[in-house]
């Protein structure tokens, strides 16, 4: 039987910065995905934006780790020549009654430590971006966008260089608790056994299954459970904006909103749809919705310029018309599972906190 230091299970942003955190203090690392590739899930379908942390509670965990982690990312994108951009955000009111909701959020912001947010007239905010219709908005020049993917490899490199393994097609089967330490099943082409010191649950969509199947872990310690798939619509050309712009949130997410890539082009969305299984097909007959979205703040939004693009799922805590959940970061303190710590509902903004969620899982983690 193998045997390893720390088992990290998915190879995610947030799997593949765990692995290079432990690697940096020297842990004996292996990294198992169940995918042929890194990143295949949740962290390659999303906005691929760095969020500066306005819209999530004081203390929680998403306000602190994603301001902690944004600065963490932009500094370790600048060293590691990862792609990106701080290129700003408005969030705009496009009605006078939502200018409270605009103020909360703002002040919100402010709370979570996000100091330097900027309230603009409708009229300023036409100065910066011409094409755009608002009452009112607040700039945010901390949101940016990175390339999701460079910063994978980024991380990969890490994680590697200091001597961490990334074994792709090595789904874990099952995980025994029982004893001291881990033993680990894992599945596929070349199924193995590893011994364990510690073992952090970082599967994205399928953390909470996997949990389930961990024998020694008490049942009650694995939350409920909920799939939203997101779908995104782009736009064939430039659009004549140069930030982001984000409408007023609702009840399901941050509404839909424009994003740029870093080649300059479009994407809207995401919309949400609550799933009962995986599956990332986009319904082109859903852009009837986005157009009305849209147009609120954009009304120069052409007729047909709308097409599929991609949808991602996002592992939710809380179903449809429940307030959204904190991200779940649970330790022995929690479980009682000495070496184990399992991440659930990691979603937005899991990208922009993922450098601080591994330094969180290090302090947490156990090798004894």
């Amino acid at each position: 039987m193998d045997q390893i230091e720390c088992v990290v299970i998915g190879a995610g942003v947030v799997g593949l910065a765990i692995a290079r955190a432990l690697a940096a203090r020297r842990r004996e690392v292996i990294v198992l995905e169940a995918a042929e590739a890194i990143g295949t899930s949740t962290s390659s379908r999303n906005s691929e934006v760095i969020h500066a942390g306005l819209y999530y509670p004081r203390g929680s965990l998403k306000a602190t780790l994603c301001v902690r982690g944004r600065e963490m990312l932009y500094e370790y994108c600048a060293s590691r020549n990862v792609t990106h951009a701080r290129c700003g955000k408005l969030l705009v009111a496009t009605a006078a009654n939502q200018i409270p909701q605009l103020e909360a959020i703002r002040a919100r912001g402010k709370e979570n430590g996000v100091f330097d947010l900027t309230r603009i007239s409708g009229s300023e905010a036409l100065a910066l971006e011409p094409a755009l219709e608002c009452v009112a908005a607040v700039y945010s020049p901390q949101t940016g966008i990175v390339d999701s993917h460079q910063l994978m490899l980024a991380l990969q490199g890490d994680a590697e260089r200091d001597g961490a393994v990334i074994a792709l097609k090595s789904p874990v089967e099952s995980i025994d608790a029982l004893g001291s330490g881990f033993t680990v099943r894992t599945g596929g082409g070349a199924p193995i056994d590893i011994r364990a010191a510690c073992v952090i649950n970082s599967a994205g969509l399928y953390a909470t299954k996997l949990a389930r199947r961990i024998r020694g872990l008490d049942a009650r310690h694995v939350p409920p459970f909920y799939l939203a798939r997101g779908n995104y619509f782009s736009v064939s050309g430039r659009v004549p904006f140069s930030r982001l712009i984000y409408p007023m949130p609702n009840d399901a997410g941050l509404g839909v909103h424009l994003t740029l890539d870093l080649g300059g082009q479009a994407r809207f969305g995401p919309d949400v749809e609550w799933i009962d299984a995986v599956d990332y097909d986009v319904d082109p007959r859903r852009a009837d919705s986005f157009y009305a979205q849209i147009r609120t703040y954009w009304p120069g939004l052409p007729d047909g310029a709308l097409q599929p693009a991609y949808a991602g799922i996002r592992p939710k805590l809380s179903g449809p018309g429940e307030p959204a959940a904190d991200f779940m970061i649970q330790g022995a303190a929690s479980h009682g599972v000495r070496g184990l710590v399992n991440l659930f509902g990691i979603e937005s903004p899991g990208l922009t906190a993922s450098l601080a969620i591994a330094q969180r899982v290090c302090e947490m983690a156990s090798f004894d």
